[in-house]
């Protein structure tokens, strides 16, 4: 095929139709997450569930994600087909969805769910792993391309919230199910017609393994630096609303702050190819997690001023969008060729599986002893610790990631 054909030569454009599907894969998967994470809990609550079991079945997906994309990535890296899985990662997921149908008992719907996630959890790592070989020359990655295609992602996870919204609140929340399948039958077909992408085995059998590669200095400092600054943003994820809340905020607002942080993220990815030429990944993984640590202190202290909340909401494009396209140039620096999937998979068990599970229990423990500012006072400080961990980073590995 045409696509696989480009991405073989070294710095040749990928075609534009390629682009288009991978920018609607990030669009349908993301819609899908944000569907899920965002109105899950209200059709869970109208089965009858318990305050309790929402709880337990919301930490299922940070649960699978602590093995779930590592195992994908292998399989991807050792069978180096990478859209054929992600493919049936899309179609088993379909599947799965479907059984949403059949009862409203809790264990099945438990069930459904974590076999769900599962699933899911191997879309970002096949995905990236393939669009990052796709739109690289050698190892450099090329950002431009990469965040004008992830920021369907962003758009999508936006739409998909608003338009949800409308529609349950129109319809009912009876028909999630159908609308979580809706968008997963949309990820399917947008993966129906990604480029077959067939990426040769990396240097010799003796190279060394993703975990062997973890344990290089400079790579375990990163993934430190990655795990303390989504750690942070964990407080964002989990207890922003609720924070907004207790301070007197109309959900409507609460919206509002929300959605200024989702445009200058879809903002940052068009337009980084520009910007993150200016400096090395691991001086921009430096720099995001520096302005981590002022932005959680803002919200921790002057949460009820607007104008102060907005201008931390602004910083979301350096410490969210700039930082995970800069994890993404790094990750293809260090785990090359057959290594990449595998590479992809630990960002996200190590950055957002673990944190996640950590940050979810520590957080409401936190909240509930000390109050919801407390919870982002200590996402400022897991945001210092990111900082020494991307300098430690920076200074053994600078000048060796360009983007």
């Amino acid at each position: 095929m045409a696509g696989a054909a480009s991405a073989s030569m070294p710095g040749a454009s990928p075609p534009r139709r390629a682009l288009f599907a991978f920018g609607s894969v990030s669009f349908a998967y993301f819609a899908y997450a944000g569907l899920f994470g965002t109105y899950a809990p209200l059709w869970f609550q109208s089965l009858g569930f318990s305050t309790f079991a929402i709880g337990a079945l919301a930490s299922v997906q940070s649960a699978t994600r602590l093995f779930s994309p590592y195992a994908w990535g292998w399989v991807a890296d050792h069978t180096g087909q990478r859209t054929q899985l992600l493919r049936a990662a899309a179609a088993l997921a379909l599947l799965f969805a479907l059984g949403y149908f059949v009862s409203p008992a809790y264990g099945w719907i438990a069930a459904v769910t974590a076999a769900l996630f599962v699933c899911t959890a191997g879309v970002i790592p096949i995905s990236e792993a393939a669009l990052a070989h796709f739109v690289s020359r050698g190892v450099t990655l090329d950002a431009g391309r990469y965040g004008r295609v992830r920021v369907w992602g962003s758009i999508g996870f936006i739409l998909a919230v608003v338009g949800s919204g409308v529609l349950l609140q129109w319809l009912g929340v009876s028909v999630f199910p159908g609308l979580v399948i809706a968008l997963l039958g949309l990820l399917l077909t947008a993966a129906l017609r990604l480029p077959v992408v067939a990426e040769a085995a990396h240097g010799s059998e003796a190279a060394p393994g993703a975990l062997a590669v973890l344990r290089e200095p400079v790579v375990a400092w990163f993934f430190a630096g990655v795990f303390f600054t989504v750690l942070a943003h964990t407080s964002l994820y989990a207890f922003f609303s609720l924070y907004l809340v207790s301070l007197g905020y109309t959900k409507s607002a609460v919206g509002l702050v929300w959605a200024v942080g989702v445009m200058v993220e879809v903002a940052w990815f068009w337009f980084q190819g520009t910007w993150l030429r200016r400096w090395p990944a691991h001086a921009w993984l430096l720099i995001a997690a520096a302005v981590s640590v002022l932005r959680f202190a803002v919200i921790a202290a002057f949460g009820a001023s607007p104008l102060l909340l907005v201008l931390a909401q602004c910083l979301h494009a350096i410490t969210f969008a700039a930082q995970h396209s800069s994890c993404i140039a790094v990750i293809n620096v260090h785990f090359p060729g057959r290594l990449r999937g595998r590479g992809q998979a630990l960002y996200t068990v190590i950055g957002y599986g673990a944190s996640g599970v950590i940050g979810g229990v520590a957080g409401g423990a936190l909240s509930q002893a000390h109050g919801f500012a407390a919870v982002f006072w200590a996402a400022s400080a897991a945001a210092a610790l990111a900082t020494l961990c991307c300098w430690r980073a920076w200074v053994l590995g600078r000048g060796s990631v360009a983007v």
